[in-house]
């Protein structure tokens, strides 16, 4: 089949692509082959299901969260912004939100309409969409072979494959493959936001040697990760610390999941991570939980908490015989310092706060054959209250893998920017040949940013090849 514009990849910078082309030529004969059954899949588990689709901020704090070139990112920002992003949506028919951060969502918190509203818009336009279109082979002269044994030619090729992240969408890096057919560079890559491992939170077997660092997600945890799993901890400071080195701390939320330690904060810090880890250098974290208060402030404040939780009267209450031991009372104490889900988790990773007492005939051992029990054999418990300041303070973990491909958010890495105009997204050195999304060596902060760099640099690929033919 001939077309004037291939876009192989149907996912946010390949639908936006389409929008791109059509709009700006509308004689053009436009396809996209998507290899998946339905188009845009990865585009459905962003924000965790609720689509932060774009992020508001204006240019010069938006650059600040692009981890590679920003300079390269600027004119396709230009050329279609976030509030360009919202227009258009809009326009379809969407309702949309903006919320804490300048983070833009669906006004219905579901990604399937973000989807269904830019298939929509390309198919109006007349858009040819195949899907389950595997594609095997670029040739030159842009002959695309696919799996099917059909071919496709076209006078412009626009490959927006997206990268490593998510296999399961579809993200299989084919795209690398053709880019260096066509002569470029594709710098090292490696997953980006995503969960990073703490020691002895996961049960932990062979390595993986293809990519060193790499603790599968689906890995068993370990009872102490389990009892941490689920905590959110709001307001944190959380600082690195790589090869004993400067720490360097970021303030905000951090989440403990079923593959490690994330959240907004956990992300930010998982790049630098993760490349350390990859380079066999030692990561350490040091979780702050108190970050508005000093040490010696939360010592003080920590034993009024402790005289009040023991002379309160019901902590002297007699219950089936005995009262309250100090074991219950630190727990007690505990949820008027944390959240209640963290108890679970912070007790087993810290069990030396709490330090048990042997009771008298413990002390006394066996006697006459036999060990005496009785009133003294209860046990008691002391709360090293200093330790638990110090611990809220300085919460240390080593950091010994990350999740991989299988559930980061993004792939860092890709085709070398030196090699594509930044006005247009064409090749340097393939004229007809276009890059935009993901597979570029292009990644962002969490927040929105990276959905719209694909919508941005898929626009702009798309119109620029368009009003090229």
């Amino acid at each position: 089949m001939k077309s004037d514009i291939i876009i192989i990849g149907g996912g946010a910078a390949g639908l936006m692509a389409a929008y791109g082309a059509a709009k700006a030529n509308p004689d053009a004969r436009i396809v996209i082959l998507e290899k998946m059954p339905r188009p845009g899949r990865k585009i459905l588990f962003t924000g965790k299901g609720r689509c932060n689709f774009t992020n508001l901020k204006p240019w010069n704090d938006f650059s600040q969260h692009i981890r590679t070139n920003p300079n390269f990112v600027k004119p396709a920002f230009y050329s279609w912004t976030p509030e360009n992003e919202i227009d258009f949506l809009e326009s379809c028919g969407l309702e949309t939100v903006v919320e804490r951060g300048d983070r833009a969502f669906p006004y219905s918190h579901r990604a399937s309409e973000v989807l269904d509203t830019m298939v929509e818009a390309v198919l109006r336009l007349g858009v040819i969409l195949f899907t389950g279109k595997e594609v095997v082979s670029v040739l030159p002269g842009f002959n695309v072979r696919c799996a099917d044994g059909e071919m496709y030619q076209s006078d412009k090729l626009i490959i927006a494959t997206g990268g490593l992240s998510y296999p399961m969408t579809g993200s299989s890096g084919d795209g690398y493959a053709w880019a260096k057919a066509f002569r470029h560079t594709v710098t090292p890559l490696f997953p980006s936001l995503t969960a990073l491992v703490p020691k002895g939170y996961k049960v932990l077997g062979e390595p993986d040697e293809s990519l060193k660092g790499h603790i599968h997600r689906e890995t068993p945890m370990t009872a102490g990760a389990e009892a941490l799993k689920g905590a959110k901890l709001k307001n944190v400071n959380l600082s690195v610390t790589i090869d004993g080195g400067s720490p360097e701390t970021e303030f905000g939320d951090v989440d403990f999941t079923d593959g490690g330690i994330e959240g907004p904060v956990g992300f930010h810090v998982s790049r630098r991570c993760v490349k350390a880890l990859m380079n066999g250098s030692k990561v350490s974290f040091s979780l702050d939980l108190k970050p508005g208060v000093s040490l010696e402030e939360l010592s003080a404040r920590i034993r009024t908490l402790w005289d009040e939780i023991r002379n309160d009267p019901r902590s002297r209450q007699w219950k089936d015989g005995r009262g309250i031991n100090g074991k219950e009372m630190y727990r007690i104490l505990l949820g008027k310092l944390m959240p209640w889900e963290l108890i679970p988790g912070f007790q087993a990773w810290n069990p030396d706060i709490l330090k048990t007492i042997p009771s008298k005939n413990e002390r006394m051992g066996v006697q006459g054959g036999r060990r005496r029990f009785g009133r003294d054999a209860r046990r008691s418990y002391e709360v090293r209250l200093d330790l638990l300041a110090k611990t809220l303070k300085d919460w240390r973990f080593e950091i010994v893998g990350f999740v991989g491909y299988e559930r980061c958010v993004i792939t860092a890495g890709g085709v070398s920017t030196d090699e594509v105009t930044a006005k247009t997204m064409e090749s340097k050195l393939t004229p007809g040949l276009y890059f935009c999304g993901e597979i570029l060596d292009m990644d962002c902060d969490t927040g929105g940013y990276n959905l719209q760099c694909a919508f941005s640099t898929g626009r702009l690929a798309g119109e620029s090849a368009a009003r090229s033919l």
